[in-house]
């Protein structure tokens, strides 16, 4: 950046080399009218390549050829002769004031003296430079002297407080900026570099764009300005930070004196392989087109002014000549510059200017109309306040031209905002090159602002030449999400997989999203599918082995009730007491069969029948040992005749049975009427799958049943282990009491397995301790006895059974 002393020095002297030039005190050009509408252009500036800035020159006359067009109109402006009165800005805020000073003063030398005299112009067209438009507007708001700029982009000029009379034909870089950005998303560009004028137009354009870009989620990794007066260790250094940069991308905000700047020090460091996006000021700029630059510039793509045709124009150009006005300086000056000659025969080794040259056989910015955008804005900008121009009161001039609407030949409207803005459209422009090798703007885009939610960008389906890759980290498929990297820019980041259960089905996914409950992510966590359903089956190996050995321990049993039957009339199936025998038999069938029902998908009916089957069975299974161990206490402790025991025995035997189950049944059907078991997803124990179960409904009810065969079991137990010595020769008691120690091991066991074992491991747990303490009885009470009965035949009489009968008399 420049310090306050330098850039007063360097203003100085580029205000020297523009009075070098001509005056800025005086008009360059000028033809008096009974309306005089005023003109300021960069006709010189210090550091383009031309002494005369041809494009600046071809604005000037432009307006001229408004003016005389309007003067010809026979329905504009009737009898009434308009005038002007252009003077050269030299693209600097100092001459530009000197010149306003000039216009508005209505004295041909004003600067130095004091501010007096009417005005003679009554609008004034300009400037192409922001910064210098910023003076020209301040100044002139003073007086209420209506300004139109047909090239000035800066948004500040908006601002009707500080502008009050200022309006402008071409539209705020406002939203050009937002365009621009958009551009840069669409094309997926979230890593830019960028380079912008040292001036208000860069300073505010570029501002607005990173604000606009920061919105879109683009990064800029670094933002560099060049000033026209920069030194060339500035300029070096700039394009070292570029050629250093990462960002395949450059927004280039610039304006044309700096672009040149820029694009010489590019050159000498061989700058290349960059897509550039570029503000309306150079995009089409028909002199960077040329093979110097092509290798650099070559796909350059921006949004520019739409392009027009305005009648007549180029015959106009062509007819410049110095002869028009003999004392004109500039027009000689032009023509010297265009035909490299000399009016002055006393120059050594430059050929001297015939003024027989023709325009026609030159082309060059002055004489090219191929690309009419800014001048088509001076021509408009004329006839703004031509049509307004019936009302000379100072001050209603600037409500006038507020007001102003009307048509072109061409059929564009022209009209202004309530800020003395245009409507917003632009063009996207892309470099391509045409069977020639030359390069040619082709319009591949169109950007309208009063079109709204997301449609004022659109893209016509042309291609666009090579479109770069441009990101500081690679895009994240779904499945990951994106982490910033500490330290740098939102555009700097590492991808990390979504964690289990959680998806991002997007490319670059801030966030994993959570499945809903029911749902887990699939392996490539971009997207969310319903979750297994586990339960106990059929078709698993637990499942299957489980119910194998459920139908293995019933058919085991019915063999043990067929060999009892068959057998029925020995002496010892009748000493085992051949009725409880039977419905014992019966029970822990039912017992090994009820483990079935708790396979399968639990539903309604399943989850009430699996817990009161169970529970009913092994009450019945209990009852009936605590029924054949009480009996065989009494008989051997009677003290009543022999013949009466049989009789009490027998209706013992059945009360016993059937009060021992009734109390359980009782039980269960309180439980199914308040709190029945149900189905129940438990998505609790295991998150990425459903775990169907069966939730008890009431855990006191659960535990009361499995309380209450306990309770049996004890009491069995307690009697068998006495009745364990009572003197027979086959005393049941002892295997009842073993199989009781088995039964209530297994329970005991089973109770703390039932709590910690996970989701259908609880269903197996319970489906094992009831087989094991199923098989436990099963073998305990009978495997002996069918020993003897099939084994040791001999063992089973009368006398045998009563080898100790002695003791029973």
């Amino acid at each position: 950046m420049l310090c306050k002393h330098e850039s007063l020095i360097l203003a100085e002297e580029e205000t020297a080399v523009c009075e070098m030039w001509g005056s800025p005190e005086f008009p360059l050009l000028f033809k008096s009218g009974d309306i005089m509408i005023g003109g300021a252009f960069s006709i010189h500036v210090t550091l383009f390549f031309y002494r005369v800035n041809f494009r600046e020159f071809r604005f000037a006359q432009t307006m001229i050829f408004a003016i005389e067009e309007i003067n010809k109109s026979s329905s504009l402006l009737p009898n009434i002769s308009v005038g002007y009165k252009i003077f050269d800005s030299c693209g600097s805020t100092l001459p530009s004031t000197r010149a306003a000073m000039g216009l508005i003063n209505g004295q041909e030398k004003t600067f130095g003296k004091s501010c007096s005299g009417q005005s003679t112009v009554h609008a004034i067209i300009g400037t192409s430079e922001s910064s210098s438009t910023i003076v020209l507007s301040q100044i002139s708001g003073i007086f209420q002297m209506p300004v139109i700029s047909h090239f000035s982009t800066c948004a500040c000029l908006s601002n009707r407080k500080e502008h009050p009379s200022f309006f402008r034909t071409i539209p705020s870089d406002y939203y050009q900026s937002r365009a621009l950005a958009q551009l840069v998303k669409h094309f997926g560009w979230t890593w830019v570099g960028a380079v912008r004028s040292d001036n208000d137009y860069g300073n505010n354009g570029m501002a607005t764009f990173i604000e606009a870009a920061t919105q879109e989620g683009i990064c800029v990794e670094y933002s560099e300005a060049i000033a026209r007066t920069a030194s060339k260790e500035q300029v070096e250094r700039v394009v070292r930070v570029i050629t250093r940069g990462t960002a395949k991308v450059l927004v280039a905000f610039l304006a044309q004196s700096e672009m040149d700047i820029l694009l010489e020090e590019a050159l000498r460091q061989n700058l290349t392989g960059l897509q550039w996006v570029g503000s309306e000021s150079w995009i089409t700029a028909q002199h960077l087109t040329t093979m110097k630059y092509s290798n650099i510039l070559y796909g350059s793509i921006g949004f520019a002014i739409k392009k027009a045709k305005i009648a007549g124009l180029q015959e106009f150009l062509l007819q410049v000549h110095p002869s028009q006005d003999p004392q004109n300086h500039i027009l000689k000056e032009f023509w010297e510059e265009t035909f490299g000659c000399s009016f002055q025969s006393s120059l050594q080794g430059v050929k001297q200017c015939s003024g027989s040259e023709r325009l026609r056989d030159i082309k060059n910015p002055f004489t090219d109309v191929s690309e009419l955008r800014i001048s088509n804005n001076v021509y408009k900008a004329v006839y703004a306040v031509a049509h307004q121009l019936t009302c000379h009161v100072p001050g209603k001039i600037v409500k006038h031209i507020q007001n102003v609407n009307f048509s072109l030949p061409s059929g564009e409207r022209v009209y202004f905002d309530e800020k003395g803005d245009p409507a917003a459209t632009y063009q996207l422009v892309n470099w391509q090159r045409n069977s020639a090798g030359d390069i040619v703007f082709v319009v591949v885009g169109s950007y309208d602002a009063s079109l709204q939610n997301g449609k004022e960008f659109t893209m016509n389906g042309l291609n666009i030449t090579w479109r770069p890759v441009s990101v500081c980290s690679e895009s994240c498929p779904p499945g990951f999400r994106q982490a910033m990297i500490k330290g740098k820019p939102i555009c700097c980041f590492s991808c990390i997989a979504c964690t289990a259960g959680e998806i991002s089905n997007s490319t670059n996914s801030a966030e994993c999203s959570p499945c809903p409950l029911e749902y887990w992510s699939n392996e490539d966590h971009n997207k969310c599918v319903p979750k297994v359903i586990e339960f106990l089956s059929y078709e698993e190996t637990m499942g299957a082995l489980l119910a194998a050995f459920s139908l293995f321990g019933a058919s085991l049993t019915l063999v043990v009730s067929f060999v009892f039957f068959w057998f029925r009339h020995t002496p010892l199936v009748k000493a085992s007491n051949s009725e409880l025998s039977f419905l014992l038999l019966l029970s822990l069938n039912l017992c090994f069969l009820c483990a079935l029902t708790f396979i399968g998908q639990p539903t309604d009916w399943s989850c009430m029948l699996r817990h009161v089957a169970f529970g009913i069975t092994f009450a019945l299974c209990i009852s009936c040992i605590l029924t054949k161990t009480i009996t065989v206490v009494i008989a051997f402790t009677a003290k009543r005749p022999a013949n009466t025991v049989p009789q009490c025995s027998v209706s013992l035997q059945r009360m016993g049975v059937l009060g021992g189950t009734f109390l359980q049944v009782l039980v269960c059907a309180v439980w199914l009427t308040l709190a029945p078991p149900f189905p129940y997803n438990n998505t609790v124990y295991a998150t990425e799958r459903i775990v169907l179960e069966c939730s008890l409904g009431s855990s006191i009810g659960f535990w009361v049943v499995l309380g209450y065969i306990g309770l049996l079991a004890i009491l069995c137990l307690i009697l068998a282990f006495l009745a364990r010595k009572l003197p027979d020769n086959f005393n049941e008691a002892k295997f009842i009491t073993f199989s009781m120690l088995i039964f209530s091991a297994v329970w005991v066991t089973f109770i703390p397995a039932y709590v910690s074992s996970p989701g259908k491991f609880t269903v197996a747990v319970e489906i094992f301790a009831i087989l094991a303490s199923s098989f436990g009885l099963l073998f305990c009470i009978f495997a002996p006895k069918c020993y003897i009965l099939l084994l040791k035949p001999e063992r089973n009489t009368k006398n045998h059974m009563m080898g100790r009968e002695k003791h029973f008399h």
